[in-house]
């Protein structure tokens, strides 16, 4: 089937399962108070369908509200794993019709510091450095990931199975004595509509070789969270209610 454009979707043409996923990721900002005027919002683009996806909604948003806020997006390019010449010019072409200033950076995904030693938590916090040391050069004080309602479960019962311990990622998570937040504006957001945006629209989705995508934990939750599904329909809303975040009524 022939993908219609995203660009038609920035013109105003927004069919109402488009509209309904935009205002669910409005609710998120507006019911934690993510983002205020002029702030300027960095958003981690893995070039995945979550994070071009959230790109999508925070722009479309923008347009409608009294407020503005600047965005930005950065997206990392392990230089171990490169994603392919073309899709760093469509990754621009993409950001730009959206209002995004859009930088791509090459690092290594296996720095010398990881001692020949790598895993999923590593990755993470080697991603989470870069966008760090970006924002603080940059005085941007939030930084937007694509991370949704699923990625919330998966990471609750990781956490409960494997460690004893309730919690999850935050809507907004403040770091450095709150200089720095990462919020979650997709919280409340299930991953089959972005999936479903990515087969709609032609985001310029670009998946980053990981050498453990198949066979981690993450992945592996997902059939069991699938399942635990079909006995209630909604398991995922119950598991991130039960985190009673503040803020939420």
């Amino acid at each position: 089937m022939e993908k219609l454009s995203y660009r038609s979707l920035i013109d105003g043409d927004i069919p109402p399962w488009v509209m309904r996923f935009v205002k669910q990721t409005g609710k998120a900002i507006n019911t934690y108070s993510m983002i205020r005027s002029d702030e300027t919002v960095l958003l981690s683009a893995s070039g995945g369908k979550d994070s071009l996806a959230l790109a999508l909604a925070l722009s479309i948003r923008r347009a409608w509200l009294p407020i503005t806020y600047q965005l930005k997006a950065m997206m990392i390019n392990w230089i171990e794993h490169p994603i392919p010449d073309e899709y760093r010019t469509l990754l621009t072409t993409y950001f730009t019709d959206l209002g995004y200033e859009f930088l791509i950076v090459d690092e290594h995904q296996y720095p010398a510091s990881f001692k020949g030693e790598f895993n999923c938590y590593l990755c993470s916090r080697n991603r989470r450095r870069i966008l760090f040391d970006y924002a603080a050069a940059n005085d941007i004080k939030l930084i937007a990931m694509g991370h949704h309602l699923d990625d919330l479960v998966e990471t609750s019962l990781m956490n409960l199975c494997f460690r004893a311990n309730f919690s999850t990622m935050q809507p907004v998570q403040p770091f450095f004595d709150g200089k720095l937040s990462i919020i979650r504006p997709m919280i409340e957001v299930h991953e089959q509509v972005t999936s479903r945006l990515a087969q709609a629209y032609d985001l310029p989705v670009v998946k980053p070789v990981c050498p453990y995508d198949q066979t981690n934990i993450r992945s592996r939750l997902k059939p069991i969270i699938k399942e635990l599904s079909q006995l209630d329909k909604l398991t995922r809303e119950h598991i991130y209610h039960a985190h009673q975040f503040p803020g939420r009524v």
